[in-house]
């Protein structure tokens, strides 16, 4: 049987060597689930979009990431485009406008509301739109779906949000809708770190909103507990809460930016004349 080595911090390793947990058992049965999941996302992902149980075939997908989806294919349809795009899931994304993903676009300092305005004026075509009948995700589209549920693996997330999508989408290298994110300033790293924080701070959401929402703790992902204070609202929470998150994820990224700032100024001032 083949072995695949797995590389663990000296203090995890040794909590794992104490407390007797097999190994190798954990690590097949969480890689079973991934590769169920991945291949589950890519079959849906190379198909054709006519059906109508396309958020049946997302099964992993949070409510709100599935309408994200399905906007994004309803917006290719108005296009008239041969594939639904990168560029098309983001705007189903930002459209859906109650998810986790857009509040931490924010703590990044990008608007949705400008990611639209200049998505509005980009072409749609992308590599691997096949203009035949049936409508397909592009290349890059289907790529960035399948680096989302990646992403939520990396987790240890059982569920695919929005703010896992905007990790795909960043990742993908080839596609309208990562390469419009990047050029704003969205970095991949410190996205994943933005995601972490803002996922920490619906702890205290949830404490804060579980008398509102009757059933706190039951929803799928921390991604459906935002839906409990306004649904109204532009990012699916009350200012004092969207307050809360930005905090919470500044915080967290703090150090790096302060680091960035140091090299930047370190770099400038080696470069005089």
């Amino acid at each position: 049987m083949p072995k695949i080595n797995v590389y663990l911090p000296d203090e995890l390793a040794e909590a794992v060597r104490v407390a007797g947990i097999p190994v190798s058992a954990v690590c097949q049965r969480a890689l079973e689930q991934a590769v169920r999941r991945v291949t589950a996302i890519r079959e849906t992902a190379l198909g054709e979009l006519d059906d109508a149980d396309l958020a049946a075939r997302l099964p992993h997908f949070t409510p709100r990431a599935r309408a994200a989806v399905l906007m994004a294919v309803e917006r290719s349809r108005a296009d008239g485009s041969a594939a639904v795009g990168s560029a098309h899931l983001l705007a189903g994304m930002l459209a859906e406008g109650t998810n986790l993903a857009l509040h931490v676009l924010r703590t990044e300092e990008i608007e949705p509301e400008r990611l639209a305005r200049d998505l509005a004026g980009r072409p749609a075509a992308e590599p691997g739109a096949d203009p035949d009948d049936a409508l397909h995700f592009s290349g890059p589209a289907a790529n960035a779906l399948e680096l989302a549920v990646t992403e939520a693996t990396a987790f240890g997330h059982n569920y695919v949000g929005c703010e896992h999508l905007l990790l795909g989408l960043i990742a993908e290298p080839d596609g309208g809708g990562g390469q419009l994110l990047r050029s704003l300033g969205a970095e991949l790293r410190l996205t994943r770190r933005a995601v972490a924080a803002a996922l920490a701070g619906y702890v205290h959401l949830r404490a804060q909103t579980a008398a509102q929402a009757g059933s706190a703790g039951t929803a799928p992902s921390p991604e459906n507990a935002a839906a409990a204070p306004s649904t109204a609202s532009t990012a699916g929470a009350s200012p004092e809460i969207a307050a809360l998150l930005t905090a919470a994820v500044r915080r967290e990224l703090q150090p790096i930016v302060t680091r960035l700032e140091r090299l930047e100024e370190r770099v400038g001032g080696t470069g005089g004349d």
